[in-house]
């Protein structure tokens, strides 16, 4: 088998890395004819997809930094706890970010402290079977009460009545976290409104 047709079967979800090219002993040069070829497209640094796939915004947001998290009302949506389909995408980076995301008109930044970033991280799996790192509903929840002045007042007010109505719903992780992230009062007094 030629290089250039082990770089198309290794395509997975109709995603792949150049890392996973060089992983498999190709020369990266074969990426190149690849795409001058037109048969694939680079849409990220070092992320490709075959040309006749669509691209899906959550995973090229996501390798632009591979320390973001989708979190607040991105989060909600793919928990089932909004349904406005996200226009701009709400993500987590650690307080010293300092990347491409920055500059990206549909990218709501969060900055949070390092030693909080990975605090409830769930892969999440898309329908079309890749994964991307996503807050927990626990996690979710503490992050929009925090940050409640920068969160549409309807999505904020259905979703904590949702939560708390919710069979699922772990409040034992949900305080957890607000203790970690200094927010317990807070939490326990919006949700003793509905005790």
């Amino acid at each position: 088998m030629n290089y250039e047709k082990r770089i198309l079967s290794l395509f997975k979800n109709g995603y792949l890395t150049a890392k996973e090219v060089t992983k498999n002993g190709i020369p990266r040069f074969y990426l190149t004819k690849l795409l001058k070829e037109n048969k694939i497209e680079r849409i990220s640094r070092g992320i490709y997809i075959k040309k006749d796939e669509i691209p899906d915004e959550f995973i090229i947001l996501q390798s632009k930094s591979k320390n973001s998290v989708y979190s607040h009302e991105t989060a909600l949506y793919l928990h089932g706890f909004s349904e406005r389909i996200p226009i701009n995408y709400d993500l987590t980076v650690n307080s010293g970010y300092n990347g491409s995301l920055q500059k990206m008109p549909n990218v709501n930044l969060f900055y949070t402290k390092k030693e909080l970033v990975n605090l409830g991280i769930i892969d999440y799996k898309l329908s079309s079977g890749n994964f991307i790192k996503v807050y927990n509903l626990e996690k979710t929840i503490c992050d929009i009460i925090k940050h409640k002045k920068k969160i549409d007042a309807e999505i904020y007010n259905k979703a904590i009545r949702k939560y708390f109505y919710s069979k699922n719903k772990n409040t034992i992780k949900l305080y957890d976290y607000a203790k970690k992230m200094h927010i317990y009062d807070k939490v326990r007094a919006i949700f003793e409104i509905f005790a």
